[in-house]
This record gives C-alpha cells, structure tokens and sequence, in this order.
C-alpha cells in the first residue's frame, strides 16, 4: 500500500495522500495496460525515470508506458480515481523536469511515436510520444517539412504545446500556428478532438498554454516544402562581440524570410569540424539556416561576411534533418541543464554591452546564451488568436548553464540567473514557458499576459480540479 504527498487543493480537490491506492487496484490497472505499468524496485525503472537533464531526479510511484490512447484513458482515470500526482512525459526534455514526479503517476507517451505523412495534403499526423527527428524522417522524404525547435531529440508534444520557434519560425510562424487538429484525452477521461471546427476554446488554449488541459494523444500539423537548405554557424572573436551583436539586432529584423539566424556565445568544441586552432576558444557567432533560392545565396550572406573578420563561416549546403540534429551529438542526455528566459522587443546599446560582460564568462563548455528570432510571420498572427500573446517581441532569449558534472551546478545556475537578472530590466516581461523553470505563478501569469484569464477559464471547464498541474500551471478560475 502507498500514498502520494502534494500541499496543493485547488477549487475542493483533497490534498494528495487522502487516498490509498490497494495491491488489487495496481494489478488491475496493470492489466489493463496494451503497454507497461513500471515501479520501483523493476528491472529498467531508474532508466524510465530518466530525463534529458541530469539535475532532475524524483522518484514516482508508477511509470505507465502507454501504448495507445485506450491506455492513456486507463491511466488518467487511474490517476485521477486514485488521487495521484500526474505527470506527463513526452521528450523528456522540460528542463524543470516536469515529465517525471515524486510519489505519483507518470503517464508516458514515449511508445506512442507513430508519424504519418499526408504529401498531397501537406500534412503530417504525429503521435503524442514523437520526437522531432522522428518527424523529420517521415516528411523529408516528402521534401516538406514541419516547424519545430533546434534539437531533433525534442519532444513533439512539450514543444508544441508550448508555442514552438525554431529554424522556419521567421518564414512559417510558431509550431502552433501550424497545427491544425489536436485528439487529447481529458481529466475526467474522454478523448476529444480540437481544432478550429471542434472544441475551438479548447483548440486555442492548447496552441501555447501548455500540458494543462489534458494529454494529446496525436497532433496535426501542416508541413512545407522545404528540402535542402544552407546552414551552418558564422564565428567571430570574442573581442568583437559588441560590434557583431549590434549589427545582428539590425540586421536580422530586416532580412528576407528565408534567412533565420539565431546569435549565441559558445565555447567552440575540441572536435570536427571545427578547425584546431578554434577548438576551446570562447566565441560569438549566429547560427543560419537559408531557405531561400541558391542563386541569392551569395547575395544574402555578402552582409556577414562584411561585418569585423570572421574566424569560421560554416554556412553549406545539407538536408533539412541535418540541420535539425547539428545539435544532438553536442547536447546529449544526461548533462547537468540549468535556464532562465525572456521575450525580448529591443536590445538597446546598454543591453549589447551587459550580453558581451556575461557571454565572455561562460561557466563550461556547454553553456550558452541563445536568442532565437520570433518575428516575421510570427507577427502576422495577433496576440489573441492563441495562447501564445508575445506576438510583438522580436527574440525569444534564453541563458543555459550546461555540463555533465554535478560539482558544476551551483557555478551554472549563479552564472544563469546572474546574466538574466542583468538583462531582465530589458525584456518584455514574460518568457516562451519551454524557457522557464520552475518560477512560481507570477512568472507564469507573465507569460501570457492578457490572455491568461482566459486561459484560466478554459482550464476549469476542461480540467476544473487542476489534475493536470506538474506543468507551467494555470489555475482553473474560480467558478
């Protein structure tokens, strides 16, 4: 017999522990399961309870690998009949860790990885346990493409969910302005589907508010013909770092669509391809991807190469996936992760100068400043059209302190919140949720600004008790 523990009630819901949950119950539950019911003590449970960031380590109760959605329904009434802490894992990669909890019960999608292409229709239907490479396997062999993020481990619901921007976001807008369908099995256990025809409300909280409102079980999105591109990082001096930040915060707003770079600081990796004399070094640079035409290729970078002396300009061309996955064998599982972000509008003189102070003090090898574009299509979609309201920033910033060992955390997250609390007083206020930690409900109410309320009433017609709360949490309004 065991019991979970949780200090939250929410609108009459009794605290967590007020029920037990019987040896009969588990088997039941257990074989009710097409997938696996795993606890402690069973052979691959510390491997279930593993995710992307190595500073994450709780303990649940029960780890319900599910393998369709029938066993998704089985497991929220499981959840919500027990009285159990739920959480919902798909990726992995929230970097709070909010895929996994104490005492309570995981409902795991990772099984459920199924990605079907629609080439005519330009669509893909995609299973709540998919990651991006998966998708981009499917559709590339289409020539399209979906939007998503930068790392093609990343999984397809936390991504979606909560907004998504990445290497097509300036041409194609946020993951969720391509979407158009959405199936999700609710807290009292039914599956509906979402979509601008059906359950609209719930459609449009779901395009940005995050996993509060229930499990999505699968996804469809629209895709675009994307193909072969030109990508690859431009490095420069560090010392140069206050000339190259000004020129991009200029430069790129103004730039055709087809042309989406992000800036960073870095340390470059002791490894191809980069050249030896670079390896180790503490550098600024902005990583591209150029969907447009080949014969305006040259046209388009003529303005990079012109700014101080580039030590590397990397841009080739490769398929798309590839593209995705430049990160992957950089940024494995298991390394030591912690971010804070912001939306950014501006980045005033005074600001260039705070990144280039905080940049050049890299904590680790891994660890990175990134401000990832938002604009250009982004912008076409007003700020109460979905979830996602920041629609008149121009960057999504985020500040990631990363290495694989733990003897380094406190260095990371001093680094971390000492560069965001610099840069902060610039920001718009709130952040991309993926972005936040584990903050508190000031900073989620932040994120959404003028559209949380509704959100919250959304959340209490569709969730009312908060089973769905080991998230960004938005709190049902009161009734």
């Amino acid at each position: 017999m065991t019991t979970a523990t949780d200090p939250l009630k929410t609108n009459g819901q009794p605290a967590l522990g007020d029920t037990a949950v019987d040896e009969t119950a588990v088997a039941d539950f257990a074989a009710q399961l097409r997938g696996t019911l795993i606890q402690p003590g069973d052979a691959g449970y510390d491997e279930a309870r593993t995710v992307y960031n190595a500073m994450i380590d709780k303990k649940p109760r029960f780890i319900a690998r599910c393998a369709d959605v029938a066993d998704v329904i089985a497991a929220v009434r499981f959840g919500r009949e027990h009285n159990l802490l739920v959480a919902l894992r798909g990726g992995g990669h929230n970097g709070p860790g909010f895929g996994l909890c104490d005492d309570g019960l995981v409902i795991d999608l990772s099984a459920m990885n199924a990605v079907r292409v629609d080439p005519k229709a330009r669509t893909v239907r995609v299973e709540g346990g998919a990651t991006w490479g998966d998708v981009d396997h499917a559709t590339h062999a289409f020539g399209l493409a979906a939007v998503s993020g930068i790392i093609s481990t990343t999984g397809v619901g936390g991504l979606t969910l909560g907004g998504g921007h990445g290497y097509l976001t300036r041409k194609y807008g946020l993951t969720v302005d391509n979407l158009l369908e959405a199936d999700v099995v609710l807290a009292d256990g039914r599956l509906l589907r979402a979509s601008e025809e059906e359950n609209p409300d719930l459609f449009w909280a779901l395009r940005g508010g995050g996993g509060n409102f229930g499990v999505v079980t699968s996804f469809l999105f629209r895709v675009h013909p994307v193909d072969t591109v030109h990508a690859g990082p431009t490095f420069w001096p560090m010392e140069q770092a206050e000339t190259v930040l000004r020129w991009y915060r200029d430069f790129l707003p103004s730039a055709p669509r087809d042309l989406y770079g992000f800036f960073a600081f870095l340390t470059v990796p002791p490894a191809p391809p980069f050249p030896e004399e670079l390896h180790g070094k503490k550098m600024c640079g902005v990583v591209w991807c150029y969907t447009g035409p080949e014969e305006t290729l040259e046209e388009t970078f003529a303005p990079v190469l012109a700014v101080g002396e580039p030590a590397l300009h990397g841009v080739q061309a490769m398929p798309y996936p590839a593209v995705q996955s430049m990160f992957d064998a950089l940024y494995t599982p298991g390394d030591q992760w912690y971010w804070k972000g912001d939306f950014v509008e501006e980045i005033p003189d005074a600001a260039v100068a705070l990144h280039v102070e905080h940049g050049a003090q890299l904590p680790s090898m891994l660890s990175t400043m990134h401000l990832y574009p938002i604009d250009g299509a982004v912008h076409e979609v007003e700020e109460t059209e979905t979830a996602w309201s920041y629609r008149d920033v121009t960057y999504s910033m985020v500040v990631v302190g990363v290495d694989p060992d733990p003897e380094k955390n406190e260095e990371l997250r001093s680094w971390t919140r000492a560069y965001w609390n610099a840069l902060h007083p610039y920001s718009a206020g709130g952040a991309y949720p993926n972005f936040l930690m584990d903050e508190g409900q000031e900073r989620v109410r932040a994120s959404y600004r003028g559209n949380y309320d509704r959100l919250a009433q959304v959340k209490a017609k569709y969730d009312p008790t908060n089973l769905f709360r080991v998230n960004q949490n938005i709190q049902p309004a009161a009734v």
